[in-house]
């Protein structure tokens, strides 16, 4: 697992989800042809909603990929993440005879049946970022473990706090897979490990950047003795950033979270934010394309154990649930924000 810096060509770094539409086809295999003939792979992403930079940055992995296989990339989706807006697009792909659909799911059930009757039409479903059920898709490409993308938040905003206060959760949709999951897994880790901590409220500010500024401005006047925001979602910790900075409530309350580089990057120059996490869209985006050519050609079945190459990220192995680990979260500080360029 590989992450790219702009002032380095191949530096390794376990971190690493949006997407344009667009289309690319020529070049070669760079981890190796895989073993389903001549025929061009289509992929088409389906995130979340447009305009979303997580996305777009994992939009720009996906159509890499594709270019490097040889395959034919697209990218579609609603405006707005809400539960079935995704479910247009998936019937559009399968209808159209898409080799492999990568979608990071608004929720879990509501788009499964959609899926199902895509892959019944011979489409390959992988899910990226956000999972629905195992039963939906043939692969999941998760950016780390729930508990690992848990455990480093709650590192840093312990650490931002002097490990106690009260603390905020702002999330994206309440029903988002990945979200829940790493919410669930902070709570626990909270209570386990953090017992000076008080976790007050969970709001949800729907990935909307609006939605998002309004929901941190009535945390911070409906709890005046908040220290912290903690925002697992690029979106939300934007939102946040931009209410506290402009506020009374800078130095005074902290925000972290996860988000890119090139988003955060004023906040941590003005030290609203002393340190967040992120794994590499770029390279999630990347790792799902690989993996849907890999079932399209047959390589894989999303077996446990099933190996296949993703390029220039090298080799993976499929796990328990058929689910391809792209690495730990990377923490982006003051130090280092500078070596990075998404």
């Amino acid at each position: 697992m590989k992450f790219h810096r702009r002032k380095a060509s191949a530096l390794a770094v376990a971190v690493t989800a949006a997407l344009v539409l667009t289309a690319c086809g020529g070049g070669s295999d760079e981890g190796g042809k895989s073993g389903g003939g001549s025929k061009e792979t289509s992929v088409t992403f389906l995130p979340k909603n447009l305009g979303n930079p997580y996305f777009d940055t994992s939009a720009k992995g996906g159509k890499a990929a594709a270019a490097k296989f040889g395959g034919k990339f697209a990218q579609v989706g609603p405006e707005k993440a809400s539960p079935d807006s995704q479910v247009p697009f998936i019937n559009t792909a399968a209808q159209q005879g898409v080799d492999a659909l990568v979608v990071s799911a608004n929720d879990p059930k509501a788009i499964g049946d959609a899926l199902n009757e895509a892959r019944d039409a011979g489409t390959k479903v992988v899910t990226f970022d956000s999972d629905t059920e195992p039963s939906y898709r043939d692969l999941f490409i998760n950016q780390a473990s729930a508990e690992g993308i848990a455990k480093v938040q709650v590192e840093m905003i312990a650490k931002q706090i002097g490990d106690k206060g009260d603390i905020a959760i702002l999330s994206a949709a309440a029903n988002a897979t990945n979200q829940n999951a790493w919410i669930k897994s902070m709570e626990a880790d909270l209570k386990a490990n953090h017992p000076d901590i008080k976790l007050v409220d969970t709001v949800y500010g729907n990935d909307d950047d609006q939605t998002s500024f309004d929901k941190t401005s009535a945390l911070l006047q409906k709890y005046p003795n908040l220290k912290g925001i903690v925002s697992p979602t690029t979106v939300g910790i934007a939102a946040a950033a931009r209410y506290v900075s402009d506020s009374n409530f800078k130095g005074k309350v902290k925000v972290t979270g996860l988000g890119t580089p090139n988003q955060m990057r004023k906040y941590v120059e003005n030290g609203t934010v002393d340190e967040f996490a992120l794994w590499n869209p770029e390279d999630l985006g990347y790792l799902a394309a690989y993996a849907a050519k890999a079932l399209v050609d047959g390589d894989i079945k999303g077996d446990e154990g099933d190996t296949f190459t993703a390029g220039k990220l090298g080799e993976f192995t499929v796990e328990k649930d058929a689910t391809v680990l792209l690495g730990d979260p990377f923490k982006f500080n003051k130090d280092n924000i500078g070596d990075f360029d998404f």
